[in-house]
């Protein structure tokens, strides 16, 4: 893994090269057929293609896809509670409704919306108002549940990866992920379409931002405006994420351990966390969580564009591994994993609501 040693994440018109691998956009099946194959080859040898789900028991699915994001940060107990971004989750009703919930919750403008089962940033918003809240809504689909979030005003996002085999007294970080948000910077000559498609990294990716630009791609940002391409921090949506392992000490390690062993029979996955600063997150201190992922979760450091394609690979191939490997040994203290109709179906689900989700930020 290469080294992410940033003060500051830094715009990506200042960052050297490569801007972007040869490899990080690359259609799905590329990429992941290799890791499809590990997956069917660990599958036949422990005699269950499904194993992995049986990593984190009290997660559905182990947390590998349809699962509710509520549902696992309703588990986690104790003092650890406050570590997460306060939240509220229920059915789509109506923008009055979401309020009363909301101030029960202690929740105030703005608020992050989020489908409370979904992936990869699909359907997240930044909500002011109630007003934004009621077409959001206008936009869901009645048969999910809608999970309003606190908006957390810290720049830095990291995506932290925890493994801990059953038995261990002690987990281990195994990948951090420094996440940045894209921008361009106006010139007030410029529409904004015309510096994205200027930009070393954003113009080598225009379809990532130009549709969700809509009508304002054709506005002229003032000289020196700074103008965010993509809220979401996910990489498939335009994030840009840099491998910071070097980030990772003892005392931040301790502090996800403390989350961890909050949430039951957690063994495998990652943190979602916001940030200050980074001596801070060295620390262990100054983080908030804002989502615990399971065994559908990657460790996302390889998404960093410097990461070559076989160490990507490689260190996908040790965390599926790892997956299977807990499995094995939870599934022999009589935890069954799901199978594959339950996958299948969850799977289904999952997708249908996805492509049902109102667009991101």
């Amino acid at each position: 893994m290469k080294s992410a040693a940033l003060a500051r994440p830094a715009p990506p018109t200042a960052r050297a090269e490569p801007v972007v691998s040869h490899f990080e956009f690359w259609p799905d099946w590329a990429f992941y057929a290799p890791i499809v194959a590990q997956w069917v080859l660990l599958g036949l040898r422990y005699g269950s293609m499904s194993l992995p789900t049986a990593a984190n028991p009290r997660i559905e699915l182990g947390g590998l896809c349809g699962e509710s994001k509520s549902a696992i940060l309703d588990q986690v107990t104790g003092a650890a509670r406050a570590l997460l971004a306060p939240y509220v989750c229920l059915p789509p009703a109506g923008a009055a409704a979401m309020e009363r919930a909301m101030a029960a919750a202690g929740l105030a403008w703005p608020v992050i919306a989020k489908p409370d089962i979904g992936c990869n940033g699909t359907g997240v918003r930044l909500l002011h108002d109630a007003a934004g809240l009621a077409a959001y809504l206008a936009a869901f689909p009645a048969d999910a549940r809608v999970m309003l979030q606190h908006f957390v005003r810290a720049e830095g996002e990291a995506g932290v990866f925890y493994i801990r085999r059953p038995g261990e007294t002690r987990g281990r970080i195994t990948s951090l992920t420094l996440k940045e948000a894209p921008f361009v910077v106006g010139d007030g000559r410029r529409t904004l379409s015309e510096l994205v498609r200027a930009d070393p990294r954003a113009g080598r990716i225009p379809h990532m931002y130009l549709p969700r630009l809509g009508a304002r791609g054709a506005a002229v940002p003032a000289a020196g405006e700074r103008v965010r391409l993509v809220m979401v921090g996910n990489h498939c949506k335009g994030a840009i994420f840099h491998d910071g392992h070097e980030q990772i000490t003892p005392a931040l390690t301790q502090a996800v351990e403390t989350i961890a062993r909050a949430l039951p029979d957690f063994h495998f996955g990652r943190l979602d966390l916001r940030f200050g600063s980074l001596a801070a997150l060295r620390r262990g201190e100054g983080f908030t969580v804002i989502e615990i992922n399971g065994v559908g979760s990657e460790a996302t450091h390889v998404w960093d564009a410097r990461t070559r394609l076989r160490d990507a690979w490689a260190d996908q191939f040790f965390h599926y591994r790892m997956a299977f490997e807990i499995g094995r040994v939870q599934r022999a203290c009589g935890h069954r994993p799901a199978g594959i109709a339950a996958m299948w179906r969850n799977w289904r689900r999952q997708k249908r609501l996805m492509a049902s989700y109102p667009a991101h930020d």
